[in-house]
């Protein structure tokens, strides 16, 4: 076959024109020209797990899925799109594995949240002498971020002093790993020790970094020393979200507003979220609707704002204008609607919302949605319709989750529904034993119900193993200065 069909083809895909690439690669496949690994290669950056196996499929017939770098493209586009088994068993087919391998598999347990798994393909990459990149360290500090491995993670920087590494590609990876264990000062130590080699990428992390954990002047400082970017200021707004610093969150309004970036779509569902977060819902209702281009994720955060703050009808009707804008609901759309429902006792919009997500919208309803239409039925003292659920769930192989036992807990100490509660309980230890949480709410649940020797029998346990109730704090903002009460 002709290499300049697959330059084309490649071309395309470079300049993100997913549907120009495909087109070509059909028309090569269709003129029975040979297909080799630079045919396939490229193409399967841009496609869906369904066509993804397909082309799979054609490069074992064709024998063109044989190089480790189409392997390689294989284990990636598989690990993307949540199909992390088939990446696992494409990496154990690879025949010669370079570095280049052994990365993809360490990053796909990683953006998995499997860090064990991940740190168990670093250890074998050092049995095989495998020469370590700085994308190799990268993902180990992402693994050791999840697995709240400080230590080891100092290791891997030390590590990288050593070998004498790229701080420039490494940069962003520590500071994101320093800020996350709130460790503000080394961040900005290595930070300031790359002097002008610092990139946007490197500054956004370390603005959202000192922003999440309320080091203002530090953000700020760093803002003024560059051009504003829309990621700088969408990652410190999702900070602002998370901490629900209003004050804060305003002023990153303003310089959006100063900078033009208020047309963007992902900034404005930011803000929009952060004003939510902040119990601001006219702020939120009036940004949305000065939108100029409104996505699912923003017509789905209006109808959270509306739903946690108890506004049931409210967010139903935002729901049905989305519906008559022609923007398809997705299924964290049906999570917020059926929140605002179980948040302002509707039960029957709740049932008729969870049933049409499969019969109108063809979309299979996840545990997280079993979790929320339990709940409302729960609340709602609708106890033999829960175990309904709970069975149509068990039928149709889909496996309750703690989040899904939670909800049937909480309704069982609602309903006072003691056999099948302490069922429940059974389940959710089981799930998550040493989560201090569940036994508060197991001990709840018996208190509810009038049993005191099982609550002191679960203080002794919760002592035996070391567990400790999270301490409740909330935040105010008093004169611009903050505080925890």
């Amino acid at each position: 076959m002709p290499r300049t069909l697959n330059s084309i083809m490649a071309s395309y895909i470079r300049s993100g024109n997913a549907a120009a690439s495909l087109s070509v690669f059909q028309g090569i496949h269709r003129a029975g020209s040979h297909i080799d690994s630079y045919t396939v290669t490229p193409i399967l950056a841009v496609l869906d797990p369904v066509c993804g196996k397909q082309v799979h499929a054609l490069a074992i017939k064709t024998g063109s899925d044989t190089p480790t770098i189409t392997k390689t493209a294989l284990m990636n586009m598989y690990s993307k799109y949540g199909q992390l088994g088939c990446s696992v068993r494409v990496f154990q087919e690879v025949g010669f594995k370079d570095v280049v391998a052994w990365n993809t598999m360490l990053s796909s347990f990683v953006r998995h949240g499997l860090p064990e798994e991940a740190l168990a393909v670093f250890r074998e990459m050092r049995k095989e002498g495998v020469w370590l990149s700085e994308f190799t360290l990268c993902s180990l500090l992402k693994a050791c971020t999840l697995l709240k491995a400080f230590q080891q993670g100092k290791q891997i920087h030390a590590m990288v002093v050593v070998m004498g590494r790229d701080l420039v590609v490494l940069g962003t990876a520590l500071i994101d790993f320093y800020t996350n264990f709130e460790y503000i000062e080394e961040a900005m130590e290595i930070f300031q020790s790359l002097n002008w080699k610092k990139d946007d990428a490197m500054c956004n992390s370390l603005i959202s970094g000192c922003v999440h954990n309320r080091r203002y002047k530090e953000a700020f400082m760093i803002m003024r020393s560059m051009t504003p970017n829309v990621v700088a200021l969408t990652s410190a707004l999702a900070a602002c979200s998370k901490n629900s610093d209003l004050w804060i969150g305003k002023q990153i309004h303003c310089v959006a507003m100063r900078s033009g970036f208020t047309f963007d779509t992902q900034l404005c569902n930011v803000l929009l979220d952060m004003y939510a977060k902040c119990g601001k819902i006219s702020n939120a209702r009036s940004l949305f609707d000065r939108m100029h281009k409104k996505s699912v994720v923003s017509w789905t955060s209006m109808i959270d704002a509306y739903g946690s703050h108890g506004h049931g009808l409210e967010a139903l009707d935002m729901f049905s204008k989305m519906e008559g804008n022609n923007i398809s609901p997705n299924l964290v759309t049906f999570i917020a609607v059926l929140s605002a429902c179980a948040h302002s006792g509707m039960v029957e919009q709740g049932r008729e919302c969870f049933n049409s997500m499969k019969e109108r919208y063809g979309l299979d309803p996840g545990p997280e949605h079993y979790a929320c239409f339990i709940d409302i039925l729960g609340r709602a003292g609708q106890i033999e319709e829960v175990w309904g659920v709970l069975n149509h769930m068990v039928k149709n192989q889909i496996k309750p989750t703690a989040a899904v036992w939670i909800a049937i807990l909480n309704a069982c100490s609602l309903n006072l529904d003691v056999s099948r509660g302490e069922f429940a309980a059974k389940n959710l230890l089981e799930l998550e034993p040493n989560k201090p949480g569940n036994y508060v709410l197991l001990s709840n649940f018996y208190a509810a119900v009038g049993k005191w020797d099982s609550v002191n029998e679960l203080r002794s346990i919760m002592r035996d193993k070391g567990l400790v109730k999270e301490i409740g704090n909330s935040w105010v903002t008093v004169v611009h200065s903050h505080g925890n009460i």
